[in-house]
């Protein structure tokens, strides 16, 4: 009878702090994911912050309440709060050894916020990853490529290498390569082709252009066509320029060089190697 007077009342008082420091925990837990999105919406509608720092500050504020919610629940358990300081140095330096490449990643993604090297929005090339950033987080950032696949990154990654920004600059160069033949005049191509160049109104004029010859072939010459362009216009200019160049060259007569094979047939020596009739 004893017993079981001692064993309820330390059942109901376990009982009651282990369903608490659960509540405390889903609550804590789902009270983290509603700030974030609430920072995270605040932040949105704010235009002075840049767009790069928005997740990360949520996700920051997320951690912080996480890491009060985990201190709360194991004071529940009567574990005092020097201890838990204590044992959290303790696991965070080794987690700190275990994960020295998670925690880098983290380093370095705080090293892209400070430098600025790409933004969100921003199209780069980091030795051949490259695509359209999403998100830069602290631990990855988030890109997706040309064709519409997502692609998770780490940050060390991106970090540790050249990386080619094609969004950062106003204006790009654009090089196209038109071919002529040997017989066509070179001198009235290279003007034909710079007046079609400079009539586009896509073309920056305060930059130099210009149209030289850029290889001899044995079938044909070369004519680099160079020049620029606002960034947004890259793509259509580069296609307009080629297309409207050979319209311009077929109307004023020169061709661009086909290659031709030719079989050439000694019948003598086809003769010789006629076997006779048996």
């Amino acid at each position: 009878m004893y017993e079981r007077d001692t064993v309820t009342p330390l059942i109901l008082t376990y009982g009651v702090d282990i369903a608490s420091a659960f509540l405390i925990l889903a609550a804590g837990w789902m009270f983290a994911a509603w700030v974030r999105r609430l920072v995270r919406r605040t932040l949105d509608r704010t235009h002075h912050i840049d767009p790069t720092l928005k997740p990360m500050i949520a996700n920051i504020i997320r951690y912080l309440i996480l890491a009060f919610v985990l201190i709360a629940v194991l004071a529940k358990f009567g574990i005092q709060t020097t201890s838990i300081l204590a044992l959290v140095g303790a696991a965070g330096l080794a987690i700190g050894l275990a994960l020295q490449g998670t925690l880098s990643n983290v380093a370095f993604g705080v090293m892209l916020l400070l430098l600025r090297p790409f933004g969100v929005g921003d199209a780069i090339d980091a030795e051949g990853v490259a695509g359209t950033v999403l998100e830069i987080g602290l631990f990855s950032t988030d890109l997706e490529t040309a064709d519409g696949v997502y692609m998770m990154v780490p940050n060390s990654h991106l970090f540790g290498r050249a990386v080619k920004n094609f969004s950062r600059l106003p204006c790009r160069k654009i090089d196209v390569t038109v071919a002529i033949s040997h017989k066509d005049d070179v001198d009235a191509a290279i003007n034909i082709a710079f007046s079609v160049l400079k009539a586009d109104e896509r073309l920056v004029t305060d930059k130099p252009s210009e149209v030289v010859v850029s290889r001899l072939r044995e079938t044909a010459v070369e004519l680099s066509i160079r020049g620029w362009t606002h960034r947004e216009d890259l793509g259509d200019f580069t296609s307009d320029l080629q297309r409207a160049v050979k319209q311009q060259f077929e109307a004023e007569g020169i061709l661009f060089p086909q290659r031709e094979f030719r079989m050439i047939r000694d019948e003598k020596n086809a003769a010789e190697n006629l076997s006779p009739l048996q």
